[in-house]
């Protein structure tokens, strides 16, 4: 029986814009973040989801609102797809974290097995077990179907490099997912298939 999910990120925010990190704050889509999501919605308008679900994080789901275009499928939000908890960062200025936290800001996207977050934050190791079982669920509850994700950027190269079967030691060299880009895991027989990894074809500027 196959099962095939299609992750993506939220579009662009406000504070990506601005240079902010936001983990578990938030800030509202900008036009172009819309613009990005309606990009995606077209270029997914003829798959039949049996469902949606989106992390609880409002970019999230406004950006899920867009793609799901006229569906009639309500969209489930769950804590657990949230981004990863970054503590003291969260709302700053990503150059002023650089200058106060440089080697854990480096740690964080190069070595995110030896990054601890600077206070009640979250490690990588933390984020797969709370993502991980998640993702599991929706396989085992949606057996055979369709599932749209929304997500966020940390969170989606965790679950993909779950999926990839790659350590967290290897999360730092992969490629960067993009605001809405397009990743597509097929689970047949419990053994996972990476089709499309951040894919932003859908972009048209």
């Amino acid at each position: 029986m196959q099962t095939t999910l299609y992750l993506t990120r939220h579009g662009q925010t406000e504070w990506n814009l601005n240079k902010k990190m936001q983990g578990h704050l938030d800030s509202p889509l900008t036009d172009y973040g819309m613009r990005q999501a309606e990009w995606l919605k077209e270029r997914l308008e003829n798959i039949q989801f049996d469902a949606i679900y989106s992390s609880s994080s409002p970019r999230a789901v406004s950006t899920a609102q867009i793609l799901s275009g006229n569906r009639p499928l309500p969209i489930s939000t769950l804590d657990s797809l949230k981004e990863i908890n970054m503590g003291l960062w969260e709302g700053q200025q990503i150059d002023w974290i650089q200058q106060q936290f440089p080697v854990q800001y480096d740690l964080f996207f190069n070595d995110p097995h030896l990054y601890r977050p600077t206070g009640h934050g979250e490690s990588y190791s933390e984020l797969l077990e709370r993502t991980i079982p998640a993702l599991n669920h929706i396989l085992a509850e949606h057996q055979g179907q369709q599932v749209l994700i929304v997500t966020h950027r940390i969170t989606l190269k965790v679950i993909m490099s779950y999926f990839l079967g790659k350590p967290l030691h290897e999360i730092g060299s992969m490629p960067d997912i993009h605001p809405t880009a397009l990743c597509k895991m097929i689970m047949n027989n419990d053994v996972p298939k990476v089709e499309l990894y951040g894919d932003t074809s859908h972009y048209r500027e």
